[in-house]
């Protein structure tokens, strides 16, 4: 009898900083080449997508700048923490974002690093830019929209009392 594998999606690191400087467009979900002290660094919970970002080389995608520190246990194997990783995607879908991402001002940024069923994954998305009035506005819906959530909670639970 074949053993069930784990479902879940273990959180190891996100990109809070991607979804307030970028329009998120378009999300794919990718799996990472990595060597063994990197899945052992990465199942500790330790890693950084705050300065990463993908490029594609040659129909194949890249991941640059995303730090996976040394496994602490590990010997003379020991990877290099910003080293960059190679994506597995399908052919087509790296070819829609290599078209995308050439256009002016889109880029394709990490969201968030994870296991899901025992394998490492990444979300990674093709955004564009945001203006500086763009992330004001942003901020300003997500503000109001607590306010307006505080409010209705505060009138439900006085027509309660």
């Amino acid at each position: 009898m074949a053993k069930e594998k784990d479902t879940g999606r273990k959180l190891v690191a996100q990109n809070k900083k991607a979804r307030h400087d970028y329009l998120i467009l378009d999300t794919y979900e990718c799996g990472l080449v990595l060597t063994g002290t990197e899945v052992k660094s990465l199942r500790q919970g330790r890693a950084s997508l705050a300065d990463g970002f993908v490029q594609i080389d040659d129909h194949e995608a890249w991941l640059h700048n995303v730090h996976v520190p040394e496994y602490t246990q590990g010997t003379w194997t020991n990877h290099s923490a910003r080293r960059k990783r190679k994506l597995l995607m399908h052919r087509l879908e790296i070819d829609k974002l290599e078209q995308k991402s050439n256009e002016s001002g889109h880029t394709i940024v990490p969201l968030a690093l994870y296991f899901k069923g025992g394998r490492a994954k990444i979300e990674i998305a093709l955004a564009k830019g945001k203006k500086e009035y763009d992330k004001r506005q942003t901020l300003r819906e997500k503000q109001d929209r607590r306010e307006t959530d505080r409010a209705v909670s505060a009138a439900r639970r006085r027509q309660r009392a």
